[in-house]
């Protein structure tokens, strides 16, 4: 009678750590999905979030906010360089709603989306208020400062 209750017990266990194993891997595809998923939509490869930004020369940008006036911000990126940011009335500025340039204020983490100009700076075409992915920045591009 041991013997067969030492077999159920390895056969439960076995079991179990397939069951979990199964689930680990389903779960890490789901994450990569959503993560290519947001890179396309980033680059313009598909979706409506990429087809506005799929022009040539479309600049994404993030970093804080250190300075601003009436027609231009200044983002400190992560490696502890600046951009200077023209804001036109084109510019499109989003938070969770849409917002303005008043909305837009020092120390405020921001995403840029924008042509390039000859000087260096940038022209928003559209700016993201906040980070969306608080905590898990290190899993996405730098758009920026890696040419995406």
């Amino acid at each position: 009678m041991k013997v067969p209750i030492a077999v159920i017990i390895i056969a439960v266990l076995l079991v179990g750590a397939g069951a979990f194993y199964g689930g680990m891997r389903f779960e890490q595809s789901k994450t990569a999905n959503v993560r290519n998923q947001f890179s396309r939509n980033v680059s313009g490869a598909e979706g409506r979030g990429g087809q506005r930004f799929a022009q040539a020369g479309v600049r994404p940008v993030s970093g804080k906010i250190i300075h601003r006036d009436e027609s231009s911000i200044t983002v400190e990126l992560q490696d502890g360089s600046s951009k200077i940011i023209l804001v036109t009335d084109q510019s499109s500025i989003n938070k969770t709603e849409a917002g303005s340039k008043a909305d837009l204020k020092d120390g405020e983490e921001v995403v840029i989306f924008g042509q390039e100009n000859s000087d260096g700076s940038i022209t928003a075409q559209n700016i993201q208020i906040g980070t969306q992915f608080r905590g898990r920045t290190n899993d996405l591009p730098q758009p920026y400062e890696t040419g995406m």
